[in-house]
C-alpha cells in the first residue's frame, strides 16, 4: 500500500489579526504540536501520530497549539500558504462512523471559488482519503495520480471526501475538483454570516460518502486539516477544535443525538449538523 498523501487531493489537483482570548504568547508551537495534537484529535488510528506535512514550492504557515474563547484549539495564520496536518493509518480503517469536528475563523480567502481551480481555497478543511479498486480509475485520474507520485512519491488516494467552508456555495452541496471527480468536497459552512464562530459539526462519514461518490467508501486509509490561501493570496486565521472520529460500531452508541441543521430556506437539508458553540 503507499502510504497516502490527503492534501494532494486539494493542493496538486488545484494549481496547486489575532484575536482576544488567544494564549499562544510565549509558547513554543513546534514542541507542543504533537502532544496537543493527540489530545484534540482522536481518532480510530493504531499509530496516531500528527504529522504537518509541507507541499514543494508552497509557504506553510505552522499550526499552533493555542486556546481562543475558552477553547483548545490548533491555530493557522495563513498567509498566501498552505497548512496541513495529517495522520496516516498503518492498518486502513474500515466501517468508519460518526465525525465530530469544529473549527473557526476570522475571515475568508478573497475571491476564493471552489469550482475554480486557479482560486480553489478554503479556510477550513478536514479531508478524508479511501481506499479502493484502482482499475476502475480513469486514464486521466491514473495519469494525475502518477504525477503525484512524481512530486512527492506519494499516489493519490482512490477517493477524497472534503468538508469544506465556501465563500457562497449552498450548505450540503457537493462540489467536484475542478481537474478529477475522484476529489469531491461538501460544504458544510459558507459565507461570512457565522465569522469569529465556533462551529460544532457532527457528520455520519458513509452516509455522506455515498451522496458525493454515489457508492460505499473503502477503507480510511487517512484524514487531514487543511488551511489554504496561496491561490487568492489571501491572509485570515483559523482555528481547529477538537475532532473524533468514530467506528461505525461505535457511533450509535456513543453519541447523543443532534438536530438537523435548517438551510437558508428553513428547509431541513441533511440529517448532518453544523451548528454555533
Amino acid at each position: 500500500m503507499h502510504w497516502v498523501v490527503l492534501p494532494l487531493a486539494c493542493a496538486v489537483l488545484t494549481g496547486c489579526a489575532n484575536l482576544s482570548g488567544d494564549s499562544t504568547a510565549g509558547r513554543s508551537p513546534e514542541a507542543d504540536l504533537q502532544p496537543f495534537a493527540l489530545r484534540l484529535l482522536s481518532t480510530p488510528a493504531s499509530e496516531p501520530a500528527w504529522e504537518v506535512f509541507a507541499l514543494p514550492g508552497k509557504r506553510s504557515a505552522p499550526f499552533e497549539a493555542s486556546t481562543v474563547m475558552g477553547r483548545p484549539a490548533l491555530r493557522v495564520r495563513a498567509d498566501r500558504s498552505v497548512s496541513i496536518l495529517r495522520q496516516r493509518f498503518a492498518n486502513p480503517a474500515v466501517n468508519v462512523g460518526q465525525l465530530d469536528f469544529s473549527w473557526k475563523i476570522d475571515s475568508l480567502p478573497i475571491g476564493a471559488d471552489m469550482r475554480d481551480a486557479q482560486t480553489e481555497d478554503s479556510p477550513v478543511r478536514v479531508v478524508l482519503a479511501f481506499g479502493g479498486d484502482r482499475s476502475r480509475l480513469s486514464p486521466r485520474a491514473h495519469r494525475l495520480s502518477e504525477l503525484s507520485r512524481l512530486i512527492t512519491g506519494e499516489e493519490l488516494p482512490f477517493a477524497t471526501l472534503s468538508y469544506v467552508w465556501s465563500a457562497h456555495e449552498p450548505l450540503e452541496t457537493v462540489i467536484l475538483n475542478p481537474r478529477t471527480d475522484r476529489i469531491r468536497k461538501l460544504v458544510v459552512a459558507s459565507g461570512p454570516t457565522q465569522l469569529g464562530q465556533w462551529l460544532d459539526y457532527r457528520r455520519d462519514v458513509r452516509a455522506d460518502f455515498v451522496r458525493a461518490f454515489g457508492e460505499e467508501p473503502g477503507p480510511l486509509l487517512a484524514i487531514a486539516l487543511m488551511t489554504d490561501t496561496d491561490n487568492t493570496e489571501s491572509a485570515l486565521q483559523a482555528w481547529y477544535g477538537a475532532l473524533h472520529l468514530r467506528p461505525a460500531s461505535n457511533a450509535a452508541a456513543d453519541a447523543p443525538a443532534v438536530p438537523a441543521m435548517p438551510s437558508p430556506a428553513g428547509k431541513i437539508s441533511s440529517p448532518n449538523t453544523g451548528h454555533p458553540g
